[in-house]
């Protein structure tokens, strides 16, 4: 990273940033001028809505000016409209950027959507706000596991329906073996919190290094063999060409029946049919989905009627502090880019996760 090592910052905001994160990026980094122009982007429609309002639309002496932006930017806080399109024509015009941040923890996929040059990929360094968002979505996996061992769908019915019934026993967390597939930075928060309320906690593990809170390592080749011996199984892993349907028939077919399962990873890594097929059986007996392989999750899916399956349309991660939280990961990274260090959550530029 030392050869990315500048003195001085010039950020450009290439998605709408509250200006008072604007001012806390420069507090936190003062080396960093963050260049916004509001008027030039879409309104946010809620929180960290960074695509903003889809009517928005620039006139031309608007867009000519918003290329000029981004165009003399050293770095830019977010891809440009959220467009992979619009970052390619940036990153071919601007020959002094060094650096993108992306807004999502998934960035890598926008990043490989712009099919830039060898040489683009070498100059400037991509980077996600993986692991920003983790506490949210472990808190999201948990609810979701509490959620299938409590039996939500047979409380709803019953609650429905009047109806009283004979006392039933529900499953404790504490007596349960909890699978993260994926140990990273959501995977570890999951890990975390599962171990905090007694859950026996495995994951799945590249590096074989120790993460806090979990009690086996489980090599990727042995997923099959450990998902047969585990109550619950909660996906974080990101979306690229090797996680592609991971999760297919063939490995839930090895689980135990009754097995809940929660996502907060990508939707590409399940097999959506495999998992309705699953559920149809019972090997599966709760999802909690918060991705979905497409999205929106089109209206006609069974997964939205299903009684043992919950929808979450994508929005676990979404909370009041989401954008500060970003905005300082990117004053944290502008350091390190300044002073030579290492940044978070860089892209590989193989599998762009």
């Amino acid at each position: 990273m030392s050869d990315h090592a500048v003195r001085t910052l010039r950020a450009v905001a290439a998605v709408p940033l509250r200006e008072d994160l604007c001012r806390l990026i420069e507090q936190l980094e003062p080396r960093v001028h963050m260049v916004r122009e509001p008027d030039l982007l879409p309104p946010m429609r809620g929180a960290a809505d960074w695509s903003g309002d889809p009517a928005f639309r620039r006139t031309p002496a608007q867009q000519r000016r918003f290329d000029d932006l981004v165009d003399s930017a050293d770095a830019l806080f977010g891809i440009p409209d959220v467009d992979p399109a619009a970052l390619a024509r940036t990153v071919a015009a601007n020959p002094r950027l060094r650096w993108v941040m992306t807004t999502a923890a998934g960035g890598g996929a926008q990043v490989r959507e712009a099919a830039l040059a060898p040489e683009a990929l070498r100059r400037i360094v991509f980077s996600t706000t993986a692991g920003v968002h983790g506490g949210a979505l472990a808190e999201f996996a948990v609810f979701g596991v509490l959620a299938g061992a409590k039996d939500l769908p047979r409380l709803r019915a019953d609650q429905d329906s009047h109806t009283w019934p004979l006392r039933w026993q529900m499953r404790q967390i504490d007596e349960m073996t909890v699978l993260i597939v994926g140990l990273g930075g959501i995977g570890s928060a999951c890990a975390r919190r599962f171990a905090a309320l007694g859950a026996t906690v495995w994951g799945t593990t590249r590096s074989g290094e120790s993460v806090e809170g979990v009690d086996r390592l489980v090599p990727l080749e042995e997923l099959a063999s450990a998902i047969s011996q585990v109550d619950a199984v909660v996906v974080t892993l990101p979306g690229t060409t090797q996680t592609h349907h991971l999760i297919d028939a063939a490995l839930l077919s090895a689980a135990r029946p009754g097995l809940i399962l929660a996502s907060v990873g990508r939707g590409s890594v399940i097999d959506e049919a495999a998992l309705l097929e699953a559920l149809e059986d019972g090997t599966v007996s709760f999802a909690a989905l918060d991705v979905f392989e497409a999205e929106p999750l089109a209206q006609d899916s069974p997964l939205w009627s299903h009684p043992r399956v919950l929808v979450s349309p994508h929005t676990a991660a979404l909370d009041s502090r989401e954008e500060e939280r970003i905005a300082r990961r990117f004053a944290a990274d502008a350091t390190r880019l300044l002073d030579g260090a290492a940044l978070h959550a860089v892209v590989d530029t193989v599998e762009f996760y």
